[in-house]
């Protein structure tokens, strides 16, 4: 074929207009990641970037929005137990799922209704 496809740079997912702050405590405030500067260009569009290690979360504006119920970001995690206790004590409730054997999972809701998964 001549390529491969080496790894994946950034999931994108959806936020409404003006929402980027409630973004920010979310991803920054309560996940932890880093929040990075949009190119200039893309600035004008709203949203907000986020990085962790080396992997990035794009928040952009989708009008008119609906979140995504089903398809998701999954996120392998260290500290699997005090994430699930962290987000307890931040109100965000999580829930276990155990559908695939050996896998140890839970999904959580985004401010904005977007499904995101931890694995340990």
């Amino acid at each position: 074929m001549g390529f491969s496809i080496l790894h994946i740079d950034h999931v994108q997912v959806a936020a409404p207009a003006g929402k980027e702050e409630q973004a920010r405590e979310f991803y920054t405030g309560i996940l932890g990641m880093q929040e990075i500067e949009k190119p200039k260009a893309l600035q004008g569009r709203g949203g907000a970037w986020f990085e962790f290690g080396s992997q990035q979360l794009h928040v952009g504006v989708e009008e008119p929005f609906s979140p995504a119920k089903k398809a998701h970001p999954a996120f392998r995690v260290a500290g699997y137990s005090e994430l699930k206790a962290h987000l307890s004590a931040t109100g965000i409730v999580w829930k276990e799922d155990d559908s695939i054997p050996g896998v140890q999972r839970f999904f959580v809701f985004d401010p904005f209704g977007n499904r995101l998964e931890f694995l340990k």
